[in-house]
């Protein structure tokens, strides 16, 4: 498994103009639109789709 991944393209706008935003983990910003996103990992879905 490889290291963190990291977006191809502005969810906003889809520029890919795309640099890590201040120090904060899974922080982007985008120079197309100016916006300031994060991702995160939210967790494993079971193969059913059930939430629980």
């Amino acid at each position: 498994m490889s290291g963190r991944a990291a977006p191809f393209y502005c969810p906003y706008c889809g520029d890919e103009d795309l640099r890590p935003h201040a120090a904060s983990h899974g922080a982007w910003e985008c120079r197309g639109c100016m916006r300031a996103f994060s991702l995160s990992f939210l967790g494993l879905i079971s193969p059913g789709g059930d939430p629980a």
